[in-house]
């Protein structure tokens, strides 16, 4: 009966037979995904992922091909995905099939085909695109666009689903060229009456199925609930489907993307950190994989000689490893001399560049990257600035297994919530706080981070150096400083940087206030870098005394007390020839003593004057 009631209602409705057979949900085989990448980046890989997260079936378009249809930066084109999206339509047959195109490099899903469908099918439309904010690329035709009762009224052609039929239709006028604009096509069929219901056009005005984030980045958020991470549009209060960083909104739709679907959740941390790694336990020293390590002097620094301990006990076998140490500071010279004297032949190999070269530090980087790139067995260059603390004697091995083109240990400053990457940046280019940046650094959330910024440390695959990365300027900019110049240039070729907070790896010094005119410059830095100089100069067990009693020994001056520190051998041994370089020293309990008479004063040196005195 209720068969024979659904025909009778097909026969006399409004509605299509079509129409009618579109009253159940329609099956998820019958959606095909299909994009267009023309090669293999960190944006499609994490386009991929998602999809396969939620299962969706994708075909991918113009592999091998060079892609010709510009980008974000450039003027409008993208005509070669149209083009190539025509030509697949022409291999489907089925009507029923329901066709999902979407860019990839910059396209994330945040659920499955069931809610796409579903939501498809409210739409009430045969073709349905997303919407935007902001027309683009011809202003003047803003007038011509039909209005909406609430939301976005203006189509955006990085994504649109439709029954395969309709889409054919739309496309067979198509004769552009690869570089004109397929958003401009898109908008004269939109904007024509005729082709608009002839096709049966609308715009997902409420972003329930695709949200664009050019020109909507106050509208959405991060949803996080019952283990699971969404994006959602405050303003419509929705849920798209399908997030869509278009225009020059890359560095959020990487935000969102460490998150989304479900890579970080409160419930289960980091879902992908084990994912892809490249196990390095197990294999003979032979087959470790060739690192070149960039170690960059470009500033007076302390704790030269520790920096160089750190370094010979990184827990990876030197042979497998090559050192390219540029040193613009002469100061620095005896420390390089001294290791290099000691440990050189330990190494595969040594290239050093030095002060009598004058060659600068943009150049620096660049042939320390050429290093690497010219040595076919080099398969990583590790960056280190010299005034990174590298405690982690396993940082190296850490990063190589967890398999990045880019990946950086996150530094920090102690008791600051200074660190070497930024969460986000300002309009401008520079420091901005992403909003998870303090629980990231504070360790509340631990993971893989896909940031805009990182600086002092980071190691990179030979791989991208020799493709992605091989332009020579990488850290050349008329208005940017050379490190933000360089991530500047990273970020716009698609390679991801990543940082991981998954392990403690060090800290970084401050080396502003550093003075070089001492008999010991280090021992000067009690303020500057408390935690450095405690673990330099002061033996590890000194708190031991110091909760027993302190000893005191009264000297012949009433107001003089020595109290005795477990000091390292290196404090105490320096601590005479420092007192003497000052010419000042108080009665020791010896009573030995050198006298200096100012206007008839003994002039004397306690132990708090020595340590603050210049």
């Amino acid at each position: 009966m209720r068969g024979v009631l659904l025909v009778l209602a097909c026969l006399f409705a409004t509605f299509s037979p079509l129409d009618c057979n579109q009253q159940g949900s329609i099956p998820e085989g019958d959606l095909l995904v299909l994009t267009v990448a023309t090669q293999e980046t960190d944006g499609f890989r994490r386009f991929l992922r998602s999809a396969k997260h939620f299962n969706y079936s994708i075909k991918v378009l113009g592999g091998g091909e060079t892609w010709t249809g510009g980008d974000y930066m450039s003027p409008p084109g993208g005509g070669q995905k149209v083009r190539l999206l025509k030509s697949a339509l022409e291999d489907i047959q089925e009507e029923n099939r329901v066709i999902l195109f979407v860019d990839s490099y910059d396209v994330i899903f945040s659920s499955g085909p069931k809610e796409l469908l579903k939501k498809f099918q409210q739409a009430k439309h045969r073709v349905v695109f997303s919407a935007e904010t902001l027309i683009w690329p011809d202003r003047h035709l803003e007038d011509k666009h039909p209005h909406v009762r609430e939301g976005k009224r203006f189509l955006g052609a990085g994504g649109f689903i439709g029954y395969a039929p309709n889409l054919k239709k739309m496309l067979s006028d198509w004769s552009g060229a690869d570089s004109d604009s397929d958003q401009l096509y898109f908008t004269r069929i939109y904007i024509n009456p005729e082709k608009r219901k002839s096709i049966n056009i609308t715009v997902d005005s409420k972003c329930r199925l695709f949200q664009n984030l050019h020109g909507a980045l106050d509208e959405v958020v991060l949803k996080f609930e019952d283990g699971r991470v969404r994006a959602r549009n405050v303003l419509y209060d929705t849920l798209p489907v399908i997030i869509h960083g278009n225009g020059p909104t890359k560095l959020q739709i990487n935000y969102l993307g460490n998150y989304i679907p479900n890579l970080w959740t409160f419930e289960t941390g980091c879902t992908i950190c084990n994912e892809n790694l490249r196990p390095l336990s197990g294999l003979q020293e032979s087959e470790y994989p060739v690192v070149v390590i960039g170690i960059f002097i470009q500033q007076p620094t302390p704790f030269v000689t520790v920096f160089f301990e750190r370094l010979l006990n990184l827990k990876y076998p030197k042979n497998r490893i090559q050192l390219f140490i540029y040193n613009e500071e002469s100061h620095h010279e005896p420390h390089v001399r001294t290791f290099l004297e000691d440990h050189e032949s330990e190494y595969q190999g040594v290239k050093l560049i030095g002060p009598e070269k004058d060659i600068d530090p943009v150049t620096s980087r660049n042939i320390g990257f050429d290093m690497c790139r010219d040595n076919i067995d080099c398969e990583y260059f590790f960056s280190i600035d010299v005034d990174v603390v590298l405690k982690n004697e396993d940082a190296l091995r850490i990063l190589i297994e967890l398999n990045k083109p880019f990946i950086a240990p996150m530094m920090t400053k102690p008791g600051r919530l200074w660190t070497n990457f930024w969460g986000a940046l300002s309009a401008d280019g520079y420091y901005a706080r992403s909003e998870d940046y303090v629980d990231i650094v504070q360790g509340h959330r631990v993971g893989l981070w896909n940031v805009p910024y990182v600086s002092h440390i980071f190691l990179i695959k030979a791989d991208a150096l020799r493709t992605d990365l091989k332009d020579p300027d990488l850290f050349e900019s008329s208005t940017l400083d050379p490190d933000m110049a360089f991530c500047s240039r990273v970020r716009n070729k698609g390679v991801f940087m990543f940082v991981t907070n998954m392990h403690t790896y060090g800290r970084v010094l401050s080396t502003e206030n550093y003075q070089t005119n001492h008999l010991h410059n280090d021992l000067w830095q009690i303020f500057e870098n408390p935690v450095d100089w405690e673990e330099r100069y002061i033996h590890e067990n000194y708190s031991k005394i110091l909760k027993e009693a302190f000893i005191e020994t009264k000297q012949q001056n009433a107001d003089v007390r020595i109290r005795v520190l477990m000091c390292t051998g290196s404090l105490c041994s320096l601590m005479w020839p420092a007192n003497i370089s000052l010419k000042r020293w108080s009665t020791l309990a010896s009573g030995q003593e050198e006298e200096m008479w100012t206007l008839g004063s003994k002039v004397d040196m306690k132990m708090s004057q020595l340590l603050i005195s210049t």
